[in-house]
Formats: C-alpha cells, sequence, structure tokens
C-alpha cells in the first residue's frame, strides 16, 4: 500500500513552537527586574529625543557631550526632585499616621474673623462656636478614620522606596544607553515591526512614538509644571506638609482632576485659622495654576487630537495600582499607544453607509432566505 507523502513533519513543528515558547518564557523572567526600568527610560529618551539633537548640535556635533549634558538634566530635573519628594513622605507620613490615630489632638479653629464680617458676621461667628460646642469631638471622630486610611496609603507607597530608587537608577542608565545607540535601537525595533507587520508594522512604531511623547510631554510635564507651582504656593502661604502635598498635587494633575483638589482645602484652612491675607494670595495663586494647563497642554501637545481624559484617568489609576508609583508614568503611556494603535487599525475601513433600519432588515431576509 502506498502511502501519501506528507509535506510537514508535525512533532517537528510542535517541538520547536515548544522550544521558542520556553526561551521566550525564560528571557522575560530573566530580564523581568529591569522591564519597568527600561520602558521607563525608553519613554524619557522618546519624549526628550529632540532635545538630544538641538544639544548635540550646539556642541559641535559630539554625541557624547550631549549624552552627559542630557544625563545631569535627567538627574537634576527628574530624578532629584522626585527623590525628595518620598524622602518628604517618608518624614512626614510618621507625622500624619501619628495626629490621625489620636482624635483628641485634631481641634477645629475659634475662627475669630467671621466677627469682622459685616452684618452676618456676628451671626455666623456664634453660630460656629455653638457647632463647636456641641459636636466637635463627633465631628473629628467622623473624620480621623478617613485621614488615618489616607496617611496610611501613602506610607504603604513610601515603603517601596528602595523599589522606586532602583528603578531610578536603572531608568538612568538604560537612558544614557538609549542617548548613546537611539538610532540603531530604533531601526532595529522598526526593523522587527516591518518583519511582523509589513508597512503597518512600521507606522505602529510610529504611532507608539507620537503617543508616548504626546503623554510625556503633555500630561507629565504640565502636572509636574502645576504641582511644582502649586508646591512653591502651599510653601509661602506657610501650609504644614507642603512637600507632601505637592505629591498629592502632582498625582492629581496626572489624573486631569487639576490641582485645586489640594489648594481649594487649603485655603479653606487659612481662612478658617484667621489667616485672611495669606488665604487672599493662595486663592489668586491658585487660580492662575489651575488654569495653567488650558495653555501649557495644548503647548506641548503638538499632535492633531488629544488623548481622551477617560483614558489617561484609567491609565493612571490603573498603572498605580498595578506597578506603584511608576505606573504614573507607564498606565497612561500603555493605555495611549494602544488607542492610537486601535484606532488607526479601525480608521483602515470606511464606516458603515448603511442606516440603522435597513442592517436589521438584511438580518431579517437573510433569516428566511
Amino acid at each position: 500500500m502506498n502511502y501519501p507523502h506528507k509535506n510537514y513533519d508535525l512533532p517537528r513543528i510542535m517541538f520547536g513552537v515548544l522550544f521558542i515558547a520556553l526561551m521566550t518564557v525564560a528571557s522575560i523572567w530573566v530580564v523581568q527586574p529591569f522591564i519597568l526600568g527600561f520602558a521607563w527610560a525608553s519613554m524619557v529618551v522618546i519624549a526628550t529625543w529632540p532635545l538630544l539633537i538641538k544639544i548635540q548640535a550646539l556642541l559641535w556635533g559630539r554625541r557624547s557631550l550631549a549624552v552627559i549634558v542630557m544625563t545631569l538634566l535627567l538627574i537634576l530635573l527628574f530624578v532629584l526632585p522626585i527623590a525628595l519628594l518620598i524622602s518628604s513622605v517618608v518624614d512626614n507620613g510618621g507625622a500624619l499616621v501619628a495626629l490621625a490615630s489620636d482624635p483628641s489632638k485634631l481641634h477645629a479653629p475659634q475662627l475669630q474673623w467671621l466677627q469682622a464680617i459685616p452684618i452676618v458676621g456676628n451671626k455666623l461667628y456664634y453660630g460656629w462656636q455653638g457647632l463647636l460646642h456641641g459636636g466637635n469631638g463627633a465631628v473629628m471622630g467622623k473624620i480621623q478614620p478617613y485621614i488615618g486610611q489616607a496617611a496610611g496609603w501613602f506610607v504603604t507607597q513610601a515603603a517601596n522606596i528602595g523599589r522606586f530608587v532602583l528603578h531610578c537608577s536603572l531608568m538612568v542608565l538604560f537612558s544614557i544607553l538609549l542617548y548613546s545607540r537611539g538610532e540603531q535601537v530604533g531601526m532595529g525595533i522598526r526593523h522587527f515591526a516591518f518583519r511582523l507587520g509589513a508597512e503597518r508594522g512600521d507606522a505602529a512604531v510610529l504611532l507608539a512614538g507620537q503617543a508616548i511623547r504626546a503623554v510625556a510631554l503633555g500630561v507629565v510635564v504640565t502636572a509636574i509644571v502645576q504641582a511644582l507651582l502649586g508646591g512653591i504656593g502651599l510653601a509661602i502661604a506657610g501650609i504644614q506638609y507642603a512637600t507632601l502635598l505637592t505629591v498629592v498635587m502632582f498625582v492629581c494633575c496626572v489624573a486631569q482632576l487639576g490641582p485645586l483638589l489640594v489648594l481649594i482645602p487649603a485655603i479653606i484652612w487659612l481662612y478658617w485659622s484667621g489667616d485672611t491675607t495669606w488665604g487672599t494670595v493662595l486663592l489668586v495663586w491658585s487660580c492662575v495654576v489651575g488654569t495653567l494647563d488650558n495653555v501649557l497642554r495644548p503647548m506641548l501637545i503638538r499632535m492633531g487630537a488629544d488623548l481622551p481624559m477617560i483614558l489617561i484617568l484609567s491609565g493612571v489609576i490603573g498603572g498605580l495600582l498595578a506597578f506603584g508609583m511608576i505606573g504614573l508614568f507607564i498606565g497612561p503611556v500603555v493605555l495611549a499607544v494602544s488607542y492610537r494603535l486601535i484606532s488607526a487599525w479601525v480608521n483602515e475601513a470606511p464606516e458603515p453607509e448603511k442606516d440603522l433600519h435597513e442592517v436589521a432588515q438584511d438580518i431579517e431576509d437573510m433569516k428566511h432566505s
């Protein structure tokens, strides 16, 4: 009996695929400690690559000198401020937890300045005094658990400071390598993408780079500027834990919630404690800081369309829960890249031209045929 000739060797294919899968898993397992640092460095390098080229042109075309300048800028403008903020969280977190754990230490102010308000000042003052004498302990007892939970969460995040410092160090190291060999790395990524998806894969790499730059410049840089300016206002106004509140403000700005979630309670506290002069100054300063993103973000995002706010918010919250503080940067970028790639893939096909009733009628006709 003559058996048909087989054009393929099924066991060989199965073992080959299994070997490739094992090697892939083993490789990911080996480089897993460095993935976050490399991802962070990639985003920083992609976002600042045009600046590197300009600095290189000013330094007689010497890439090595430009890399040194960019590394110093990363340390001074990025790594050092974040390290100081994290250190402040660690230093001030214990005091906040101790304050929140003892409700007797939380006392409401007397608000003597209410008496200076014309016509209704005395009524407001005596009404506030009645509230204090009647339910101050109950009010503070209800607020205390939430303060304790918030302070405990920040201390828990700050407990990972060793891991965060490690990722910062890896980020600087990988950034130096990428700055030095950026063209070769970029061509290698494009070559790999072209091998996978031809022209579409190459276009996907370009879209990914644009999305990374949009998030890094339009979202992160804007958040850093707003948080720093808001923190300066808090420090000048004499608000306690100004550095810690700057960290909270930065998180709110990246989440597109704005710095006013921190600044408004600080203004209320200043008026509450009777410091109306600095309360008014901080109020004016908060109006400037709160509207700054409407001017700064469009200048930084040099792309045709902005990214949806719900996408940025989801990326920030999901990234923070998944990766810790470094997820503030990684989460929005991952979702932005995915969003741009899916949008480009969907837009390759024309929109449906038929009306919904026509489509429903076609379905009914198919059922009866």
